[in-house]
């Protein structure tokens, strides 16, 4: 595990980008460079889960781009910053990190939402079930296990310490800590932490396993709601708008082939993609997978849920009012999934089978 001594006055600091790295995402565009639009997009996955593109991709809904995997990540800040700096041509992030991005001048606009939070999809604060943690108030000195700071976790602990009436020093006395979402459970088990953040099929699987309660949960605390989005550069999105366009389209309506499907059948498809790819993972947590929690139709954006995070950063002073415009932010230009009517009709239409 690794510690931090940043406060919450510091929220979001992980992304730390310069002037120096935001401009590098005007030019270092690599496999997008010339004039003719890239087939081939580089991105970063997730170990023992199926991202929303990768199931698009053998759904056949990717028509003639690729996916080309450059390894994995546990953090959405960082790889929001390596698409907005070029390494990779796409990255989602919670949204609260993605007004950040942009509050720092990067050139990039949210263009699909990829995760949320309902009744089946959503991230608990879980303690264990004989301990004696019950309260906000209970957590001043505590340590809370997370997959990355500065993102959906620390933004969903800070609200929930705030509306349990703690002062902003006592929540600065509450530790957040990076723990790699594999190992958060055994971390909370073995009382290295005190709180573990846990999320989907790692939740339900520990769950399954007994031993620990929830003191809350993100979809308590907000209701359903589209939590993150994919983002490009604002470059990559006028070089290869064609490129853009089927991309965001086939994640909508990969959104919504997973909501329509039998679970058995979606987590059977997960299962074989998998496999496939063979990255040495294990398929088993995947029995447990319920939903992405996407709250609006094929992921389109409708503002408020980057909005909500625009006034809260504000409000906490990390970005000064004003200085994100919520126009800038994000578009929904390239998602047909999204627009509802004929178009939308023929883009949710059967996938392919090719893919299988």
């Amino acid at each position: 595990m690794a510690s931090t001594a940043s406060t919450r006055r510091q929220f979001l600091s992980l992304l730390g980008l310069s002037a120096v790295a935001v401009s590098c995402g005007t030019t270092a565009i690599g496999a997008n460079s010339g004039k003719g639009q890239t087939r081939t997009l580089r991105y970063q996955g997730w170990a023992g889960q199926v991202t929303l593109p990768e199931l698009a991709e053998d759904l056949g809904y990717l028509e003639d781009v690729k996916l080309k995997w450059v390894g994995n990540t546990i953090s959405g800040p960082q790889d929001i910053q390596s698409a907005a700096t070029g390494q990779i041509d796409f990255g989602g992030a919670f949204n609260g990190a993605v007004v950040k991005l942009a509050a720092n001048n990067a050139p990039i606009k949210a263009v699909i939402s990829y995760y949320g939070a309902d009744k089946n999809a959503y991230n608990g604060f879980y303690v264990l079930s004989d301990g004696p943690i019950r309260s906000a108030r209970d957590l001043v000195g505590k340590k809370v296990g997370m997959n990355t700071l500065g993102a959906h976790s620390e933004a969903m602990l800070d609200i929930y310490l705030q509306r349990g009436g703690l002062s902003r020093a006592d929540i600065g006395k509450v530790e957040p800590l990076v723990v790699p979402p594999v190992n958060t459970e055994q971390s909370l088990r073995q009382k290295q932490i005190d709180v573990a953040v846990l999320g989907g099929i790692l939740r339900d699987k520990a769950l399954a396993t007994g031993g620990i309660r929830p003191l809350f949960t993100d979809y308590q605390l907000l209701g359903a709601f589209s939590a993150g989005t994919y983002v490009m550069t604002d470059r990559f999105l006028k070089q290869s708008p064609d490129t853009a366009r089927i991309f965001v389209t086939a994640v909508g309506r990969a959104i919504e082939w997973s909501r329509s499907t039998p679970r058995e059948e979606v987590i059977s498809r997960m299962t074989d993609i998998v496999k496939k790819r063979g990255r040495n993972e294990d398929t088993d947590p995947l029995k447990y997978w319920r939903s992405y929690g996407v709250a609006e139709t094929a992921g389109r954006i409708t503002g408020k849920e980057l909005q909500l995070w625009i006034d809260w950063l504000a409000d906490r002073g990390d970005v000064q009012k004003g200085q994100v415009a919520l126009s800038d932010l994000y578009t929904n230009e390239f998602n047909a999934a999204g627009k509802g009517g004929a178009e939308a009709s023929s883009a949710v239409s059967s996938p392919s089978t090719s893919g299988s």
